[in-house]
């Protein structure tokens, strides 16, 4: 299974840091895999290298795409997160 959606960051700091390693750990509860993008590039959403090297700032807009067996629930979960509204 395939889920996908576009989310702005409503998270204070953007995706840096603290943020980001938050997001990655999220990521990582979930088997499927996890791909963010920004301004044609693409990260692997369960990298924190990869992640804070997007430098998704608080306001951007990005693209989160969820692929494999827990994907609703993943997409649930981060899109929820991205947008600031959970954990």
């Amino acid at each position: 299974m395939t889920e996908e959606t576009r989310v702005v960051i409503g998270q204070a700091e953007g995706l840096h840091a603290r943020p980001a390693a938050e997001f990655v750990k999220l990521a990582n509860r979930f088997r499927s895999t996890v791909r963010l993008e920004l301004n044609g590039r693409q990260a692997d959403g369960k990298s924190i290298m990869a992640v804070m090297a997007l430098g998704a700032n608080h306001g951007a807009e990005v693209g989160l795409r969820v692929e494999g067996e827990d994907a609703e629930e993943a997409l649930r979960a981060l899109e929820a997160f991205l947008r600031g509204s959970g954990a």
